[in-house]
């Protein structure tokens, strides 16, 4: 696919009546929805339990996650397991994706930096996490950072304004016909790489793990 195209989407990569996560993601390995799949080494598909009580929905893979063809595996993956323990979380209850699947980056020298996914990258990305939430039946959506909020949202979701607190779950306002699963909260958080960055990693570490404590009361 061109850089000049726009994305066509996953749609036609999509199972269409998928039976399990291991059959989405035999499926997503091949997709070619938009650009990324192009310069990234592979898809990242989501991992974890197939009734966990919480799932986690963060951005897009990184470096070290498109290397090994996992999520959350890098600095990002295990700070998130550090704060997962120390909330009180079991892991095992857990099921862990992206709202984009490949590895968006940009060259410097030889390094990949990451850059952000556009509105068109969550869009074209979107019927993958529509189909792994067909078949999940969480308690709890726990959305980590902006991009996830408005993949799961739409384009108004900030996490300044919703971070902390239990709401219904949520019913994109571009697309209600999305995840129609019923009587489950969402819960928004930073997302960990957010606390990597920060001056004061100390104090965003504690109001992630505060996050999470919230959202661990609510499936207890």
């Amino acid at each position: 696919m061109s850089r000049t195209q726009a994305p066509v989407g996953a749609q036609q990569w999509v199972p269409p009546r998928p039976r399990t996560i291991e059959e989405l993601k035999s499926a997503a390995a091949d997709c070619q929805g938009c650009e990324l799949h192009e310069n990234a080494t592979q898809t990242v598909f989501g991992r974890g339990a197939a009734h966990a009580k919480i799932v986690f929905v963060g951005e897009q893979p990184g470096d070290v996650e498109d290397r090994h063809g996992l999520p959350f595996v890098g600095p990002a993956g295990r700070l998130l397991r550090e704060a997962v323990d120390d909330a009180g979380i079991d892991p095992a209850e857990l099921y862990i994706t992206n709202s984009v699947k490949h590895f968006r980056f940009e060259l410097r020298g030889s390094r990949r930096i990451h850059q952000t996914p556009g509105p068109a990258h969550i869009e074209a990305c979107r019927p993958w996490l529509v189909s792994e939430f067909s078949l999940l039946k969480p308690e709890l959506v726990v959305i980590l950072g902006a991009s996830a909020g408005k993949a799961l949202l739409g384009p108004d979701f900030r996490v300044t304004r919703s971070r902390g607190r239990l709401m219904p779950w949520p019913v994109s306002a571009q697309h209600p016909e999305d995840f129609p699963v019923a009587e489950i909260q969402a819960l928004a958080t930073i997302h960990p790489s957010a606390v990597l960055r920060a001056d004061d990693r100390e104090t965003a570490y504690r109001g992630l793990v505060d996050d999470l404590r919230v959202a661990a009361a609510a499936v207890a």
